[in-house]
């Protein structure tokens, strides 16, 4: 049986809706990732955080739920504990796409079956959503952020681009343009909603 992880890893959040908070922003978008990792029946979640986001990660975990103590806001750091807690294969998401579908998801573990590396997309903003690779980390990939990472920079680092594999993208709610594309009636996403009074 094959031990999967998903961690919520709670980047930087630099913008808010006008009139929001942005610590509470940032709390729901991540307290709903985390309530859908919650629920995968693929997976178990786990959430990342650095020393002054530590608060936040307890404020928002589940019973139980791991929380991993990492020094930065980057990938490698989160595939290494990981490692070290026993998974065959881990994803590290942005905790900041607070109505990403269980779907993306599971496409994103999918490629892990032939290939060592996949990578979500953030869409039209840039980015990546989220980062799985099979544990141990393959020694060729680099230490990317999320924010800057795309598809070709996590690919320039591997013996074959063919070893990561791009899956379908899905958008993380950096700015009013993202905002503007919420479906209402998708879903979850609960803390989102209720602060944007939907």
């Amino acid at each position: 049986m094959t031990r999967r992880v998903v961690v919520a890893l709670l980047t930087p959040v630099t913008w808010s809706p006008p009139g929001i908070d942005l610590a509470k922003w940032r709390a729901a978008l991540a307290e709903d990732v985390v309530d859908l990792l919650a629920r995968l029946a693929q997976a178990e979640p786990a959430i990342a955080a650095v020393p002054a986001d530590l608060a936040l990660a307890e404020e928002i975990a589940w019973p139980g739920m791991p929380i991993y103590e990492v020094p930065s806001t980057t990938v490698l750091p989160v595939l290494h504990q990981a490692a070290a807690a026993g998974f065959d294969q881990a994803a590290v998401l942005a905790a900041d796409a607070a109505d990403v579908p269980g779907m993306i998801l599971g496409k994103l573990l999918r490629p892990l079956t032939s290939k060592p590396v996949a990578v979500a997309p953030a869409g039209r903003d840039g980015g990546l959503l989220a980062v799985a690779t099979t544990l141990p980390v393959p020694e060729w990939l680099g230490d990317h952020d999320l924010d800057s990472a795309t598809p070709m920079t996590v690919r320039r680092g591997a013996p074959q681009p063919s070893l990561v594999e791009s899956t379908p993208d899905w958008r993380r709610l950096r700015g009013p343009a993202d905002l503007a594309t919420l479906d209402m009636a998708l879903e979850g996403w609960e803390n989102t909603r209720a602060l944007l009074g939907g």
